[in-house]
């Protein structure tokens, strides 16, 4: 029986000593992880050109990681719709991330690439674009987070090294 009880009070203890430790936080050690983006693609008379619905819009897409480990490597990017009936693809990750530089242990640069192929019908032939996105993250050990977009080579987003987490929305004017 004291065999037994000796076995209870130290399970008891190391369960005691296992949750002190691992529920112990350290608000400061935690990493803010801000990658969401809203992407919305409109024409230059602000036509959302993600409703298929409409006249000269987009019916039908696919996006391919640039750095995937084959020549396609679809990465899921949903199309979605805001309260207002405006489409916009969110991109949370799925795209392969690489290092672009690393100016010391604690602040890195990763991007990825990624290439949509955008279709209509334009004259009853199906057209298709290919655009291409680069992202670029910010990396140290208190964020990780968007810090700028390229579309087909153009800056249309950043984002300041203290700017709070929030979805990253992106307008893109084709």
């Amino acid at each position: 029986m004291k065999f037994k009880l000796n076995h209870i009070l130290l399970f008891q203890f190391i369960a005691i000593l296992f949750s002190a430790v691992s529920c112990g936080s350290d608000e400061d050690s935690l990493q803010r992880i801000d990658q969401i983006m809203n992407i919305y693609i409109k024409n230059s008379a602000g036509q959302d050109l993600l409703n298929a619905k409409k006249n000269g819009s987009y019916s039908s897409y696919a996006v391919n990681d640039a750095f995937g480990t084959t020549d396609v490597s679809p990465v899921s990017v949903p199309l979605k719709m805001t309260t207002d009936s405006l489409y916009y693809f969110e991109y949370i990750r799925g795209a392969k991330r690489m290092t672009m530089d690393s100016l010391g242990p604690d602040n890195r640069t990763y991007h990825s690439k990624m290439a949509f192929a955008l279709r209509r019908t334009v004259n009853n032939a199906v057209e298709t674009t290919i655009d291409s996105m680069e992202i670029r993250y910010r990396w140290t050990p208190t964020v990780f987070q968007v810090s700028e977009v390229l579309y087909n080579n153009q800056v249309v987003f950043t984002k300041a090294a203290d700017a709070p987490n929030a979805i990253n929305t992106i307008t893109i004017i084709k």
